[in-house]
């Protein structure tokens, strides 16, 4: 009788659970880790392996993720709706500026794309700004990417500089992004009003123990202009045969390990505040890479995991 008592009490609770909608959250694994997310999000990239015309996977990603990028192209676009929309998938946005103040001049740079700071990117500023004055709150905005690689891409510091004052001007309270190429790294200046930093690297199975990965994370750390600036790790979550499966010695089904290897650097370092996953849909950077959107589905359960271990959702 007793146990007959105890699997009635089991069910009442069950049922009970059943009839709330409302899912018990994922508590964060780690306090200092705020973020997770994944790059080409919604910046007008159609995946080219399916049959389907769709360039906003934010639908795909909100599950797991908090954060998401908004290319901004012009001044003159209206993005507003995308950014609304974005917040009702529970996701804040990285709005990614580097169209919007610097335009490409030549191939004069370590990359081969030169970037200078466009002659009208105040009046551009003023325009994108007045439009979106609604959105433009934390509230609906993570934070500010500014540039691609600035150092590598040939964007001089004083010009990093000034847009980097120019938007802390007017929204203090969002932080500003930078993200740099690992070679540019020794030439990397950071002006002081950057929130948040971080570098890429990839092709590389644990960077807890890579020595040419963990050097770059040290320079990058030594080149803060602040010591509040935290850093967001940009998680390797893209596959290339020749890159990762060549030199780097990666099988594809083992891209969940490098992602639980990026996640344990990331929960062991203070420093760091989020991961981005480069990247979420499938062809992007070279013809027939595989995003993380491609992944088989072990890859993609580690995915999940990580991003609601850090999100709580």
């Amino acid at each position: 009788m007793k146990y007959s008592f105890f699997i009635i009490v089991l069910l009442c609770n069950f049922i009970s659970c059943k009839k709330d909608s409302q899912p018990i959250p994922v508590e964060p694994s780690n306090t200092h880790l705020e973020y997770f997310g994944f790059s080409i999000v919604d910046t007008y990239w159609d995946d080219p392996t399916d049959d389907e015309s769709k360039t906003n996977y934010a639908d795909e990603v909100f599950t797991f993720c908090n954060v998401a990028d908004i290319l901004v192209l012009d001044a003159s676009e209206d993005i507003a709706q995308r950014i609304r929309d974005m917040h009702r998938y529970d996701m804040q946005v990285l709005l990614h500026f580097n169209e919007l103040f610097f335009e490409l001049i030549d191939s004069n740079s370590a990359s081969g794309t030169n970037y200078d700071l466009r002659t009208d990117y105040e009046s551009r500023w003023i325009r994108f700004k007045d439009n979106h004055l609604s959105v433009l709150t934390p509230k609906y905005i993570a934070g500010f990417y500014v540039g691609e690689e600035p150092t590598w891409n040939g964007i001089a510091f004083f010009e990093l500089d000034e847009v980097t004052n120019l938007i802390k001007r007017d929204f203090p309270e969002i932080p500003i992004m930078i993200i740099e190429a690992y070679p540019a790294l020794i030439d990397l200046q950071i002006p002081k009003k950057v929130d948040w930093i971080g570098f890429d690297r990839y092709f590389i199975k644990d960077p807890n123990i890579d020595t040419e990965f963990q050097e770059d994370l040290r320079v990058l750390k030594s080149k803060r202009s602040d010591s509040s600036q935290r850093i967001f790790l940009i998680m390797d979550s893209h596959y290339i045969d020749w890159a990762h499966g060549g030199f780097g010695g990666i099988d594809l089904l083992e891209m969940g390990e490098v992602a639980n290897n990026y996640h344990r650097l990331a929960q062991n370092d203070d420093n760091i505040i989020g991961l981005i996953g480069y990247f979420w849909p499938n062809g992007f950077d070279t013809p027939g890479s595989i995003g993380a959107r491609g992944m088989p589905s072990t890859v993609k359960d580690v995915l999940r995991r990580i991003g609601k271990e850090i999100t709580g959702k």
